[in-house]
């Protein structure tokens, strides 16, 4: 297996490249790997602007080497990334149906890390994000997925059924931000062969 050179970190929704967990997987690449491709990019709340955005900024990367990471609405978009292209993906509290749960949330929303920033949730979004829908999964021992049965957000049940046939670690207690993941880095990078 290629070790990997190139790696995409998706965030969730209203969230940012300021999140902990990236900023978490910034410095372990800073200093453990700085040959290491690293992308961590503002998604626009659009999925299919975010998916073009991805499409944009990996375009010129290899075929093999690449790795993709997602959180909540980010590891919907990294499962729909690791069906495009041979990757492996490591995706935490994974969002399983956005177009359900998010259509609550049409309208003017705050992000987590800086509340004086907004976005604005349009209702043709829904569809965007139905469009975005991964099936069946390809490859799933490809995939690692951290789901955390104190999830306030997601039911941990809901993930599971999802990404059973994956390499599947579901935690007692956490919580959606998954708080604790620096504890699960060692994990994360030798699954994506860090």
């Amino acid at each position: 297996m290629t070790r990997c050179t190139h790696l995409l970190y998706l965030h969730g929704f209203r969230s940012s490249p300021l999140s902990a967990k990236a900023q978490q997987m910034a410095s372990w690449v800073r200093t453990h790997r700085p040959d290491l491709v690293w992308c961590c990019p503002q998604l626009p709340p659009s999925p299919r602007d975010a998916m073009a955005l991805v499409q944009r900024l990996t375009q010129d990367w290899p075929e093999h080497g690449v790795a993709v990471m997602g959180s909540s609405l980010g590891g919907y978009y990294a499962t729909h990334v690791a069906q495009q292209r041979p990757c492996r993906a490591v995706l935490i509290n994974p969002a399983v149906n956005p177009a359900r749960d998010l259509a609550a949330y049409i309208g003017e929303q705050r992000c987590w890390q800086d509340p004086e920033q907004r976005l604005y949730f349009r209702a043709e979004y829904i569809d965007e994000l139905l469009a975005l829908h991964a099936g069946a999964l390809q490859r799933p021992q490809q995939l690692l997925a951290l789901i955390a049965q104190g999830d306030e957000l997601l039911d941990w049940r809901e993930m599971r059924a999802r990404y059973q046939d994956c390499v599947l670690h579901v935690l007692p207690g956490g919580d959606h931000a998954l708080s604790d993941f620096a504890h699960h880095l060692p994990l994360v990078t030798e699954f994506l062969q860090l």
